[in-house]
């Protein structure tokens, strides 16, 4: 559904990398980038013992440094030779990186699901002539480019839907969930306020609330809720109506409802009859992480759905991506790490081939209908594994 792509690229022959966090996401982005010709790629992590997994997985095709990803002057060292950043942090650690990176003056490419603003920057950028695609992984990320290039491809878009969950393939009672990435981050989700696009204005609503049923080919069943995923979506496109949902199994959201009723996901201290003081937050984490933990080798799911409805010329059509990606046995690569890394990994290849050459902070969509873009990432992706299947209904 994209055009086809016809670029001239240059060589990203000795370009060096520098991606900054080694954990699920961060060690394939390494891998990946570090099977590219000619990059040189190094991975900044405080845990040596990410570091060393980073090595297990790309071998001596990189090499690592211990930094503080929370000091801003520990990533300008470490950065300060790189022609080309890649953020893999938490959302906690995200704005912070972008604007070191940025000030250093080093084109970035970033995953961190950030709740702050962060396109307030790219004046910033162009002034240091520099490239930043924020949100770049797989939602927001790739949910971002689908969105802003169906929006376009309609003559007019009345409604944008994202439909995400990284799930483990096997339910599992009594959570039917474990965490293919950051947990913190997950928990997040489930108390951020959520914002909704509806007849043109903005609305805030709960988070966990709204629940429907969605079925996937090979999945089954499974319960979506609202998520403060819209991100940049909300501000970037003139679009009526958008909603973003995570998906779950059935039986999820009622146990996290509870839990957040209770208070359990409260980051302010209670004090205990015996004088102890506590975060619910730190004691929910510390007994929940371990239980939501995949097993070494244990098979995870990616499924995602973009929808964007309107018109083309008088017809009511509706455009639709579909993804159900799996882990891959070969590398051992969980299914979130590859769906969120490799997008990542390709729109850094596009930055060091000079592909992509504007100057600033872009959200996804924003960059959505440069000629190609679109279409390189798609191949790219499918070349992995990771393969978006389009197609386009009429609506009655």
């Amino acid at each position: 559904m994209a055009a086809a792509m016809k670029t001239t690229r240059k060589s990203s022959v000795g370009t060096k990398v520098v991606v900054l966090g080694g954990g699920l996401i961060g060690s394939v982005i390494a891998s990946d980038l570090a099977s590219s010709r000619g990059m040189k790629v190094t991975v900044a992590d405080s845990s040596s013992a990410s570091l060393k997994n980073c090595i297990r997985r790309a071998g001596k095709k990189i090499s690592t440094v211990e930094a503080d990803l929370a000091d801003s002057d520990d990533i300008a060292r470490v950065v300060a030779e790189a022609d080309l950043v890649v953020g893999a942090l938490p959302s906690g650690l995200g704005l912070n990186a972008l604007e070191t990176v940025i000030d250093v003056g080093r084109h970035y490419v970033d995953i961190s699901f950030m709740s702050e603003g962060n396109l307030h920057l790219s004046e910033l950028a162009q002034k240091k002539r520099i490239t930043a695609v924020v949100d770049m992984g797989v939602a927001p990320g790739m949910s971002n480019l689908l969105c802003g290039y169906g929006a376009q491809k309609l003559d007019r878009c009345d409604r944008l839907e994202i439909l995400v969950g990284g799930l483990p393939r096997h339910r599992h009672w009594p959570w039917e969930y474990k965490a293919s990435w950051s947990p913190s981050d997950v928990l997040e989700e489930y108390v951020r306020p959520v914002r909704v696009v509806e007849g043109g204005k903005i609305v805030w609503k709960e988070a966990l609330a709204e629940p429907e049923l969605a079925d996937f080919e090979g999945v089954g069943t499974l319960e979506t809720f609202l998520t403060d995923g819209l991100r940049s979506l909300a501000d970037t496109l003139d679009v009526p109506d958008m909603v973003e949902k995570t998906m779950r199994y059935p039986g999820h959201i009622e146990l996290m409802r509870v839990l957040r009723h209770l208070g359990l996901f409260s980051p302010e201290p209670v004090t205990l009859p015996d004088g102890t003081t506590v975060r619910p937050l730190d004691l929910t984490s510390h007994l929940l992480f371990p239980q939501w933990k995949f097993e070494k080798g244990e098979p995870d799911c990616t499924v995602m759905r973009i929808t964007a409805e309107g018109r083309l010329g008088k017809i009511a059509t509706r455009l639709i991506w579909d993804v159900v990606d799996d882990l891959d046995e070969k590398t051992g690569f969980s299914s979130m790490s590859r769906c969120t890394a490799f997008p990542a990994a390709a729109m850094a290849r596009m930055i060091a081939d000079g592909s992509f050459k504007r100057r600033g902070v872009f959200a996804p969509e924003q960059i959505a209908n440069d000629k190609g873009l679109l279409d390189r990432m798609l191949k790219e992706l499918k070349a992995r594994g990771v393969e978006y299947v389009a197609r386009v209904e009429t609506i009655d």
